[in-house]
């Protein structure tokens, strides 16, 4: 198995560091945190500050490179990357796909990248908030494009199997406009909703229950961080953004009318059944050979559909379908 170098060492790429470690793989890193790492090191994890350095031995031992930082420091990274380390596998785990896309075309355009994305978190950061199973059971974006090296994209999805997670694969447009929806949209909102109730004052905040804690749950999530993924992806963002406000714009005429809000409610109620239908539905298996002519559109068939990949085995793909 090939040896792994994870660059970052927050929440989402400590706990890659260990759960890599976990899975018997060799796995090192480097994080600009002197906290964060010095808090590895001490945990028995072999890291360094020295990004440079780390590259380094990631291309002399020909190991995959995991860009674990906010999208803001991938530029700056992929230079380091063009210099120490450009002919190594490298994916990426930011919440944002078409930008990283785009960057390493410009500045890594024969480096072997396949993009990633896991939809696992919690509103904590730094290492000391990672789990080496925080990834089990999650759904893992692992990006197909016309020309992604399906060789590239196998190892990739057999490292994010390896660590308990599930494979949906997608090019970086489905992606970015489907976070949007269930991740950037819900980030916004949850920074009005806390704003408005702190604005309530003392009286607001003793008498906030559930509803309140779970719909702002996110806002105490790091503002650099949620500020790098949203701005980030502003292109797919926007219209989303202006079909929330016609939503609420909607349910405020209807209140101003009628007094109505069944509308609202309703639909709400049937897309939170969506969510819990889409959990328990049943699913068919599908299996596709990774050197059929249309393997890459069929495992971009396959993860717009809501499917997944479970397994990889002799050059097969199989999954699960709703």
């Amino acid at each position: 198995m090939r040896d792994v170098c994870v660059i970052g060492l927050g929440l989402i790429g400590g706990s890659l560091l260990r759960a890599v470690a976990a899975s018997g793989r060799t796995a090192f890193g480097a994080a600009v945190s002197e906290v964060d790492a010095d808090a590895a090191s001490r945990a028995g994890y072999d890291v360094t500050t020295d990004v440079e350095a780390a590259l380094h031995r990631a291309d002399s031992e020909d190991a995959m490179v995991v860009l674990a930082a906010p999208l803001t420091a991938v530029e700056d990274l992929l230079r380091l990357v063009s210099q120490h380390a450009s002919h190594c596998l490298l994916t990426d785990v930011t919440s944002v796909k078409a930008p990283v896309l785009d960057a390493v075309r410009r500045r890594v355009p024969y480096t072997r990248f396949v993009g990633g994305h896991p939809m696992a978190g919690t509103s904590n950061s730094g290492w000391l908030a990672g789990d080496a199973a925080l990834f089990q059971g999650a759904a893992w974006v692992v990006g197909v494009e016309d020309d992604t090296d399906l060789d590239a994209w196998s190892e990739v999805t057999r490292l994010v199997l390896d660590i308990g997670a599930h494979v949906v694969p997608l090019p970086a447009e489905s992606h970015d406009e489907a976070v949007a929806r269930i991740s950037h949209l819900p980030h916004l909102l949850a920074a009005i909703l806390a704003t408005i109730g702190a604005e309530g004052g003392p009286l607001a905040m003793s008498l906030a229950a559930g509803s309140y804690r779970d719909g702002t749950r996110v806002a105490g999530s790091n503002p650099q961080l949620v500020r790098a993924m949203t701005e980030g992806n502003r292109d797919a963002l926007l219209p989303i953004v202006d079909e929330a406000l016609g939503r609420l714009g909607a349910a405020r005429g209807s209140l101003a009318s009628t007094g109505g809000l069944a509308a609202t409610i309703n639909a709400g109620y049937e897309g939170a059944q969506a969510l819990a239908a889409s959990l328990d539905a049943e699913r068919a298996g599908v299996r596709i050979s990774l050197s059929a002519p249309d393997a890459r559109q069929g495992l971009i068939a396959l993860g717009e559909r809501g499917g997944r990949i479970t397994g990889l085995a002799d050059g097969i793909a199989t999954g699960e379908v709703q």
